[in-house]
């Protein structure tokens, strides 16, 4: 059918839309389906619903053509039964059914309404293998086909499985053991919170801040000055208090007898760590925390044992008292007990040193009272003299001070700067007491105090030869002749200390594991007091066990239980006169090995 000759003087359309616009206006609006040819003709329902006769209709048919990737400007060509599309389809107007031809003012922009395809679809339908379809079931299976390749390029599909399997792992449980992995870019999610979580209001208002509240204290601050000796989280005049104070009050008041201390035959003391065996009873929780120091009381006739943590608590242990109330807990300090020692003249003291304040534990007055206060920060004490009037201290900038417990106050009588960065240990001679032994960071050198002013101190010997930081260095218990250090460079090392001149030679070196790490306290090597040439030292070797050196680096003895000892134990302490070995750990709890 031929469109009328006034369609050809009708201007060119300029910018028409693009194929896929047109196919999309196309499957927006709805299409009035036609009755197959053939059919009756509709009735008077169907005639009342159909447009009157004053209105055009025109069926648009969309042929594609051989070039489907071109895009090209859609025209409308007059003079011919056909117009063309962009992208090479073909645009036929008819009129429809009992319709005149449109005329120049039937035809618009808006005139190319979709409708039912004329008999030359046919051959195209038939191409597709859709022919037995309307031209409008064509077309939305075409779209169909086409929507399932634009959504396959998109990769949904597998975006979905990624995001299913992400969920899937945050629904599993995450036990203690298995370590944190760091969380990929993609696999981030931004989390929701609601606007009274972000403190902001409706209108976008930031709220205003709540004022900061004050942190509970966990402990409160022990106070300065003289402290009573009453047991943590419990009463004043406690029996079970009672009994360990009247325990310890006893065995002090008994005359110690002078151990002799002399070097005996090896064979023989290898013997005596041999017989020395841990029981279930003989280990117990003294203190919460880590164990920092140690000290054992002199008595013969039973086993008392001090120990200070890392929180400034000191726990008493009457080992001879089988019943479970055998230990009580005090809090003289607030901070770490990094040394503790009975009084040589008078084990009724106890003196404990933390960073802060050195106090004397005196049992016949039941108090714990200060001797030395002071803003630098303590590292260790050791005394002067056997009357324990005296004491040198150590500090943690480097320095030391000299104390004397019968001049009134808590001040020192000397502040001495030996150049060092810090002080960990000191230990006095046992036999020239006029001879300091300090440790620092590696540095270990041994000073006259005769002859310690303020400033520009010079050591009288230096032991060097240490790579890394000191955790101790002591003398040798008889004679002074030996020294014992631990460095963190994995060795233990003796020094020959006879002749005290200024370069100290070494004796022997010890390959030996110090790599403690943070939360073990590090490790000391003290002397046997009943054995002028072994020291004693932790270890990290499992089974779990406590060791025993010759100073020639002889491996003499290891103390292990497995079923007793299953952790290191830093600290150590032995007893003076009898076979008992006590060993500390960093959860508070003391061993004991005795014969």
């Amino acid at each position: 059918m031929a469109l009328p000759q006034a369609a050809a003087s009708e201007p060119e359309q300029p910018e028409q839309p693009s194929p896929r616009s047109l196919q999309r206006v196309q499957e927006s609006t709805p299409t009035p389906r036609l009755p197959p040819r053939g059919s009756p003709p509709p009735g008077p329902a169907e005639r009342q619903r159909s447009p009157g006769p004053g209105v055009r209709q025109v069926r648009v048919l969309l042929t594609p053509l051989a070039g489907p990737g071109r895009l090209a400007q859609k025209r409308l060509r007059g003079g011919g039964a056909e117009g063309r599309a962009a992208g090479g389809k073909r645009l036929c107007l008819e009129p429809g059914p009992g319709q005149p031809a449109p005329g120049p003012a039937g035809r618009g922009g808006d005139g190319a309404a979709d409708a039912e395809s004329d008999g030359s679809e046919a051959g195209d339908a038939a191409a597709d293998g859709y022919s037995q379809l309307s031209a409008y079931e064509r077309k939305r299976l075409k779209n169909i086909t086409e929507n399932a390749k634009f959504f396959a390029a998109l990769k949904l599909h597998e975006s979905a499985a990624r995001l299913h399997q992400i969920a899937t792992k945050r629904q599993s449980r995450v036990t203690k053991s298995s370590r944190a992995k760091p969380k990929k870019a993609e696999d981030e999610t931004v989390r929701r919170r609601s606007m009274r979580l972000l403190r902001v209001e409706p209108s976008g208002i930031p709220m205003p801040e709540l004022p900061a509240q004050p942190e509970a204290e966990e402990y409160p601050q022990v106070p300065a000055g003289p402290l009573p000796m009453v047991p943590e989280d419990q009463v004043e005049n406690s029996k079970l208090t009672e009994d360990l104070l009247t325990t310890w009050m006893k065995i002090s008041e008994m005359k110690v007898g002078d151990a002799e201390k002399r070097t005996s035959d090896m064979k023989r003391y290898q013997d005596s760590l041999s017989s020395m065996v841990i029981s279930e009873e003989n280990v117990k929780k003294v203190v919460k925390y880590r164990v920092c120091s140690m000290a054992i009381h002199p008595s013969e006739s039973a086993i008392l044992v001090a120990a200070g943590d890392k929180m400034g608590q000191v726990g008493l242990w009457n080992v001879s008292c089988m019943s479970a109330e055998g230990a009580q807990t005090f809090v003289p300090h607030n901070h770490s007990v990094s040394c503790m020692h009975f009084s040589p003249s008078n084990p009724a003291h106890l003196l404990s040193l933390s960073h802060d304040v050195l106090r004397c534990g005196d049992v016949t007055r039941a108090i714990f009272d200060e001797i030395y206060r002071s803003e630098e920060e303590f590292s260790s004490f050791d005394f002067l003299e056997d009357s324990a009037s005296t004491a040198v201290v150590g500090h943690w900038n480097g320095d030391i001070s000299l104390v004397d417990r019968r001049t009134p106050g808590t001040s020192s009588e000397l502040f001495a700067d030996i150049g060092f960065k810090r002080t960990r240990t000191v230990h006095v001679h046992p036999v020239n007491r006029q001879y300091v032994l300090a440790a620092g960071s590696v540095d270990v050198c041994v000073f006259d105090i005769r002859y310690l002013k303020s400033q520009g101190n010079q050591p009288v010997s230096s032991l060097n030869g240490h790579t890394k930081s000191v955790a101790s260095a002591y003398f040798s218990p008889v004679t002074g002749s030996r020294v014992v250090t631990v460095c963190a460079d994995d060795k233990l090392r003796v020094y020959d200390t006879t002749s005290l001149s200024p370069t100290v030679p070494v004796l022997r070196t010890v390959r030996h594991n110090n790599n403690t790490g943070r939360w073990l306290t590090r490790f000391r090597a003290i002397w046997d007091p009943k054995q002028e040439d072994c020291f004693v030292v932790g270890s990290m070797a499992r089974p779990r066990q406590i060791e025993v050196f010759q100073d020639t680096g002889k491996l003499l003895h290891s103390f292990y239980n497995i079923d007793c000892l299953g952790s290191v134990c830093s600290i150590n302490v032995l007893h003076p006169s009898r076979n008992i070995l006590v060993g500390g750990n960093s959860s508070g709890r003391l061993h004991v090995f005795k014969e």
